[in-house]
C-alpha cells in the first residue's frame, strides 16, 4: 500500500511536470514536490517559548546538536536530516544560500548567523549522519507567542501559512501549560496541514514534565495526571491524538549522558542519607557552597544544568537502587523521562501511515501549483488527485481517534475500545488491530478479520443504528478491508452499496426525507463532532 500510493502519486506528478514542461516556474514547484514525496517524513517541533523545543529534539537525536540557549539561531525554523557528512547550510530570505562553519564547544553544536539577522534568514538546513534521521527529517520551529511579533510569525508562516499547506507532515507540539494560543495554533495546523479532509496529525507533549511535582520523584506520576486530564479537554482533544508527558532536560541529559557524570551521580548516591537529603532540598540548596560532598560547585551546577533538580534526585534513587554502570543509568533515566512513550506514539501513529501524510501534503501543495498556474489538458491530473486523496483512509482512521476522545463514539456500550483498536490507536499492525499477540499466525488472523467484518457490518445494518454510527461502522469496515488484504482473507467487503448511509447515494427518493429527519436529529444528539465524519461517508462511500 505504501509502495502504491507514492508510486500513484509521482504518476500524477509526472503528468503535471509534461503539461508544464515549458513553465519553468510552475515545473520547478512540481520537480520539488516529486522530491519531497521521497523524502522522510517531515516532523515539526512547535510550542510557546520556553516549552523545551530544542532540548526535546536533542533528547530524541541523542546528541547535542540543536542550540537551547536565547541567541539568534534558536528564532529560526531550522531543519535536521541525515547526511553521511555534517553540513549546514543558511538560507537567507534574499541571495544565495551559503554554508556555515561547524563548530562545537562543550559537545554541543554553536550556530552563528555570521553577519546576518534572524528577520534576514528564512531557515537554516543542519545535515548530520545520525541514524535517527534516516527515516525522518525533523524541524525545529521558534516559539509561538513570543514578544517578538517576528519570531511568532516565521513560525506561523512556516506551519500555518495562508495560502498554501503547512510544510510539516505532522507536529509534536509542546506545552507548559494549556493556553489559548496554544489551542489556536493546533487548530490553523489541523485546518492548513489536512485541508478539506481536516485530519488530526499532531501529538501534543506536556513539557518539563518534571517542574509540576516540584522536582519530587513522583513528579511524573502527577504530570500524567494532568497530561489526561488535557487530554479530555473540550478544547485540546479534538486537536491532538494523544498528550504525553516528558521531562525533556531528564531525557536529553540522559541520552548524552557522559562517565565523568556518572562517577559524580555516584558520589551523591553515596552519601549519609540526611546529608543527602538536606543538600538535594532544592536547587539552591544544592549549588551552595558545602562540605558534605567532595563535589565542588562548578560540577554541581553542571549538574543541575543537565539533568535539572529532578534528574539528580532520579540518578541517585537509581544508582541506590542497584544501577551499576552508566549505560544502565542512561537507559532506566530514559525511559523514566516519558521519551520513549512519545517515540513509540509517533511511530505507531506517523511513521506507520507516513507515506498517506507526505501524499497528502504534496497533492494539496500540488493543487495550489495548478490553480496559480492555470492550462488547459489537465483533466488526468486532477482525476488523479481526486482518486488518491479518496483512497486516503488512515487519515479519516485519525480523525476518528481525534473525536472519539472529544465527542465520544455514537456507538453501543462495550464497541467504544474496538473500534479505537481497529482505527489504529495502538498501532497499525494487522494482529495489534485485531486484538491479537503479535506471533498470532494467518489462519488466526484471517479468522478474526472475517469475524470482525461480519459483526461491524451487522452492526451497521442495524434499523436502529443512527446515521453518525453508520459513519463510524463504514470507517471500521475499511480498516478491516485493509487488514482481510493484508492477511489474504481475499476481498472481505463487497461495493461500497454494501454498506451505505441512510440519506445516502444508495437511497435514491428518499434522500429528502432523509435528509429532514437529519436536521432534526441534528440538534438531539450530543456528538455535533460526528456529523462531519458521516457527511464524509456520504459523499464518498468506501470502497
Amino acid at each position: 500500500m505504501t509502495a502504491d500510493v507514492i508510486a500513484d502519486t509521482d504518476s500524477v506528478l509526472a503528468a503535471a511536470a509534461d503539461i508544464y514542461h515549458r513553465d519553468s516556474a510552475a515545473l520547478a514547484e512540481i520537480t520539488a514536490l516529486r522530491n519531497r514525496l521521497h523524502e522522510p517524513l517531515r516532523l515539526a517541533i512547535a510550542g510557546m517559548v520556553k516549552a523545551g523545543k530544542s532540548t526535546l529534539l536533542n533528547a530524541i537525536l541523542g546528541e547535542q546538536i540543536a542550540p537551547t540557549d536565547t541567541g539568534e539561531c534558536t528564532r529560526v525554523v531550522t531543519w535536521y536530516r541525515y547526511s553521511a557528512t555534517p553540513s549546514i547550510t543558511l538560507h537567507p530570505r534574499r541571495g544565495v544560500p551559503r554554508r556555515m562553519p561547524i563548530r562545537r564547544e562543550g559537545g554541543r553544536l554553536v550556530l552563528s548567523l555570521g553577519d546576518l539577522t534572524a528577520e534576514e534568514v528564512e531557515w537554516i538546513d543542519i545535515g548530520w549522519p545520525l541514524d535517527g534521521l534516516k527515516d525522518v527529517i525533523l524541524i525545529d520551529t521558534p516559539g509561538i507567542a513570543s514578544l517578538s511579533e517576528d519570531t511568532s510569525a516565521r513560525t506561523r508562516r512556516f506551519l500555518t501559512p495562508d495560502e498554501s499547506p503547512s510544510t510539516a507532515d505532522a507536529v509534536v507540539y509542546l506545552m507548559r501549560h494549556l493556553h489559548g494560543a496554544d489551542v489556536h495554533f493546533l487548530e490553523a495546523f489541523r485546518d492548513t496541514a489536512a485541508g478539506s479532509a481536516r485530519s488530526v496529525c499532531a501529538v501534543g507533549v506536556l513539557s518539563r514534565a518534571d517542574e509540576i511535582g516540584s522536582g519530587r520523584i513522583d513528579s511524573l506520576l502527577s504530570a500524567g495526571k494532568v497530561a489526561q486530564r488535557y487530554e479530555r479537554d473540550g478544547d485540546l482533544a479534538s486537536l491532538v491524538l494523544r498528550v504525553v508527558p516528558v521531562a525533556g532536560l531528564l531525557a536529553e541529559g540522559a541520552r548524552t549522558l557522559r562517565e565523568s557524570e556518572y562517577i559524580a551521580l555516584r558520589e551523591l548516591a553515596g552519601l549519609e542519607r540526611g546529608a543527602r537529603d538536606r543538600l538535594l532540598v532544592s536547587a539552591d540548596r544544592f549549588t551552595r557552597p558545602t562540605s558534605a560532598t567532595a563535589l565542588s560547585t562548578a560540577v554541581r551546577e553542571d549538574l543541575l544544568a543537565r539533568f535539572g533538580i529532578f534528574g539528580v534526585r532520579l540518578a541517585t534513587a537509581l544508582i541506590r537502587g542497584g544501577v551499576r554502570s552508566s549505560s544502565e543509568l542512561s537507559e532506566q533515566m530514559v525511559q523514566q523521562s516519558g521519551l520513549i512513550e512519545l517515540q513509540d506514539f509517533v511511530a505507531a501513529q506517523f511513521h506507520a501511515r507516513a507515506a498517506t501524510l507526505k501524499t497528502r501534503g504534496v497533492l494539496l501543495e500540488l493543487q495550489r501549483v495548478l490553480g496559480e498556474h492555470p492550462r488547459d489538458g489537465l483533466d488526468e491530473v486532477h482525476a488523479g488527485i481526486e482518486r488518491i486523496t479518496l483512497g486516503a483512509h488512515t487519515l479519516r482512521e485519525l480523525d476518528l481517534l481525534a473525536m472519539a476522545r472529544s465527542d465520544g463514539l455514537p456507538l453501543p456500550e462495550g464497541e467504544v475500545d474496538a473500534a479505537e483498536r481497529i482505527a489504529g490507536v495502538d498501532g497499525i499492525g494487522a494482529a495489534t488491530r485485531l486484538g491479537l499477540p503479535e506471533d498470532a499466525d494467518g489462519d488466526t488472523l484471517r479468522a478474526r478479520v472475517t469475524e470482525e467484518i461480519d459483526h461491524w457490518r451487522h452492526l451497521a445494518a442495524s434499523p436502529l443504528a443512527e446515521r453518525a454510527t453508520v459513519g463510524v461502522c463504514q470507517v471500521i469496515l475499511r480498516s478491516l478491508e485493509a487488514i482481510a488484504s493484508e492477511v489474504g482473507a481475499g476481498r472481505a467487503l463487497g461495493s461500497a452499496s454494501d454498506v451505505v448511509l441512510a440519506g445516502g447515494p444508495a437511497d435514491g427518493a428518499g434522500h429528502d426525507a432523509a435528509e429532514q429527519g437529519e436536521q432534526h436529529q441534528r440538534g438531539l444528539r450530543r456528538k455535533k463532532g460526528w456529523d462531519r465524519l458521516a457527511a464524509l461517508t456520504q459523499r464518498h462511500p468506501f470502497r
